[in-house]
């Protein structure tokens, strides 16, 4: 059996069980993995730590940043064994960024404000890119929300003038895609009518983006939670009399819908 010391700081404890674990008398699933088939985990954890702080649960937040620090380990294992670079790498590589970004603090520069510090950040990041971003809209993760992501790239355009006057042109432009999606579904152009459904959904990111509020990717997640306690109420309710949703009617359902909405679930 494998031993790991219980001596040990926490993160030396950590990059050792890792080690461990992808050994050749270790986990047979831990030494298959690879960055790749760890993508999908990885945005997992993510997810759950962000869940955790919206439910206020500290210990929650510190299990769920324990797996995002495991993943960055068992990350920096695997590149470790193929020699390019280490945990030690990415640790020193972060908090020597953090030092190069906050030369008001480790340096000689001055920042009264967040938007001062702001402008700092973007300036060091700007010089330690040279010229190697062309677009303002590089450097934006593919990986992100997408609903976050249109609001990143419609914000980074807005910050150089490309952007609407007032909300009302905002509107027009979400019926103009609604009526384009209308033609597109009379069309029967399968291709076509998912063009117009990104297009509409684009359209209404750009509408909250404008406003100035609360982001797009937080409305939608406002309306999912929404949809979930009023399905959830359908469910209750049908339950109390001895039922399932199988058991039920799209009448019923919507009957029970109503009522949830009524109770301003």
């Amino acid at each position: 059996m494998t031993r790991v010391g219980s001596e040990q700081d926490g993160i030396d404890a950590l990059v050792d069980v890792i080690s461990a674990l992808r050994s050749e008398d270790g986990c047979p699933w831990d030494r298959e993995q690879t960055h790749a088939s760890l993508k999908k985990y990885l945005v997992e954890e993510c997810a759950e730590v962000l869940d955790a702080i919206d439910d206020g649960d500290d210990a929650g937040i510190k299990e769920e940043l324990g797996d995002i620090l495991m993943h960055i380990v068992f990350h920096s294992h695997i590149a470790e064994v193929s020699g390019r670079f280490d945990f030690d790498d990415v640790a020193r590589g972060a908090a020597e960024k953090m030092i190069r970004r906050h030369p008001h603090v480790f340096g000689s520069e001055s920042a009264e404000s967040s938007d001062d510090v702001l402008k700092i950040w973007k300036a060091v990041k700007k010089r330690e890119k040279g010229n190697a971003s062309e677009s303002v809209l590089d450097g934006v993760p593919r990986h992100m929300p997408a609903l976050a992501r249109a609001d990143e790239l419609q914000k980074r355009a807005a910050g150089k003038g490309f952007d609407w006057d007032s909300q009302g042109p905002i509107l027009e432009k979400i019926e103009e895609e609604l009526r384009e999606l209308r033609m597109a579904l009379d069309a029967g152009d399968d291709r076509h009518v998912e063009e117009e459904i990104g297009d509409l959904l684009f359209a209404v990111v750009n509408l909250a983006r404008f406003r100035k509020g609360t982001p797009a990717e937080e409305l939608l997640a406002r309306a999912n939670g929404k949809f979930q306690r009023r399905f959830q109420y359908i469910e209750g309710r049908l339950a109390a009399a001895g039922r399932s949703l199988d058991d039920a009617s799209i009448a019923e359902m919507e009957a029970l819908w109503e009522g949830a909405k009524r109770k301003s679930l």
